[in-house]
């Protein structure tokens, strides 16, 4: 039921149907279940911990000091037709703007949900760091500008793990060098 309402935006009398249930069951235990997730926020999110300077791995070492890495996502939403325009992305979508943050070990540490599809990736960065437990120094993908604490990759340079196959050639410049450790 809990899931059914999150996924796919249905009300409490459609999964009251659906699950031959009474309203106040399904409201019952989709707030239980509600409840349960926040209980577990402490396993769900962890706190990051920073490169350390001494770090000998190959893939960590060139970020000391770094404590995870952002990506912007869309996540497809069901809106009132007057919002709709807020909500559209640049390819007609329907969405919400989410920004979230792993740490090394690829788990969640920061999640800001809820912007409109239109908003920009640098305006939702913006409200995240501006927010008393926001961000603090993160690596960025292209579509974010470099900026104190948050370091971008060198734009038209080649990024991708894909582009540095095992038949293709080495990096030829340190901007290269350094998009390929940034991957």
């Amino acid at each position: 039921m809990f899931l059914s309402i999150l996924a796919h935006h249905k009300k409490n009398h459609v999964v009251k149907f659906n699950h031959q249930r009474s309203g106040q069951t399904v409201s019952q235990y989709v707030y239980a279940v509600f409840l349960a997730f926040l209980k577990m926020h402490t396993v769900l999110f962890v706190k990051p911990d920073p490169v350390p300077t001494d770090s000998t791995n190959p893939r960590w070492k060139w970020f000391k000091g770094c404590l995870g890495a952002i990506e912007g996502t869309y996540i497809n939403v069901h809106v009132p037709k007057a919002d709709k325009g807020r909500y559209r992305t640049r390819k007609g979508t329907i969405a919400t703007n989410v920004l979230d943050a792993c740490d090394r070990n690829c788990m969640f540490t920061y999640i800001l949900p809820g912007w409109e599809g239109s908003a920009s990736d640098a305006r939702v960065l913006r409200d995240s760091i501006s927010r008393v437990h926001g961000l603090k120094i993160i690596i960025t993908f292209v579509g974010y500008a470099n900026s104190l604490g948050f370091l971008s990759p060198y734009r038209s340079v080649p990024y991708h793990l894909s582009e540095w196959g095992p038949q293709s050639i080495r990096p030829q410049t340190y901007q290269e060098h350094f998009n390929m450790r940034h991957t």
